[in-house]
């Protein structure tokens, strides 16, 4: 077996772009579910610092936040 030969069989292997493809979804994957987390996480808080200000005797309303 050349150079020559063994260089193209290297660049005709595709098997390690299927283990970067999957890398790079599944960092998208893990990068939405951060910021979906986030923005619900937020959210949530939002809603229970309403409900204490309300159990407080405040006069809000929880359901527009």
């Amino acid at each position: 077996m050349n150079l020559t030969s063994l260089f193209k069989d290297f660049i005709e292997d595709e098997s390690g772009l299927t283990a970067v493809e999957y890398a790079i979804a599944g960092g998208l994957v893990v990068g939405g579910m951060i910021a979906a987390f986030n923005l619900l996480g937020d959210n949530a808080t939002d809603k229970i610092e309403c409900l204490a200000s309300a159990v407080n005797g405040a006069s809000t309303d929880c359901t527009t936040n």
